[in-house]
């Protein structure tokens, strides 16, 4: 049975269920309600903007899109991001979605912090990525139905979602900071740790192997 929100459905498929079920089972309060919020912000996006998205697939692109943060559930230290990726597809093929299904899913958890790229690309993409702008930084508030947002915020509090959020952010990357690289990741870890300095593109250039 589907659920709506803020006039707005969440799919009541197997999928959407076990999903949810297991984000609430193993991640923090705090990436949950996050998630759900990216969903629904993202379907407002879309409507604006005259995307259709599956719902389904935003949905678990949603809901899966911080789990990296967490657990990393690959065997070589990568990007918090690539790992929920990994971690949604694995879900989305055992669950009998195809693989381009399990792709798209992949794509928009893999590039949601990666500015001017995802807004760009298929609808559950570009939807993903807007719904978290918003979520996190704000960006393109101004543009949402006061109520609406107010009627997911009162299914899905914020609290002190700033401070919790970057604590969260922080503590999920800091044991592989070079992952960090070239990222905006790289930014929390210079917030938190006074000392942490990335290498950045130009020492790359300058320190390769090649004589000029």
């Amino acid at each position: 049975m589907s659920e709506i929100t803020a006039g707005l459905e969440v799919p009541g498929t197997e999928a959407v269920a076990e999903a949810t079920r297991w984000v609430r089972e193993t991640t923090s309060p705090l990436v949950y309600h996050h998630s759900r919020r990216v969903y629904f912000f993202g379907r407002m996006h879309a409507e604006i903007l005259g995307l259709d998205p599956n719902p389904e697939l935003l949905y678990l692109a949603a809901l899966f899109h911080d789990t990296g943060l967490a657990t990393p559930y690959s065997d070589q230290e990568q990007r918090f991001e690539v790992d929920g990726a990994d971690h949604a597809r694995r879900f989305l093929l055992d669950h009998g979605f195809t693989v381009s299904d399990a792709d798209t899913v992949w794509t928009a958890i893999a590039l949601h912090t990666t500015p001017g790229i995802p807004d760009r690309m298929g609808p559950e993409i570009a939807a993903n990525y807007l719904g978290v702008l918003t979520d996190v930084i704000g960006v393109g508030l101004d543009r949402l139905d006061p109520g609406r947002v107010q009627g997911v915020l009162a299914a899905h509090p914020r609290g002190d979602f700033k401070n919790a959020f970057l604590s969260a952010y922080f503590d999920g990357i800091k044991n592989r900071p070079e992952t960090t690289n070239g990222t905006v990741n790289s930014d929390v870890l210079e917030h938190f740790l006074p000392d942490f300095r990335r290498t950045t593109m130009v020492e790359r250039v300058l320190g390769s192997g090649w004589p000029s």
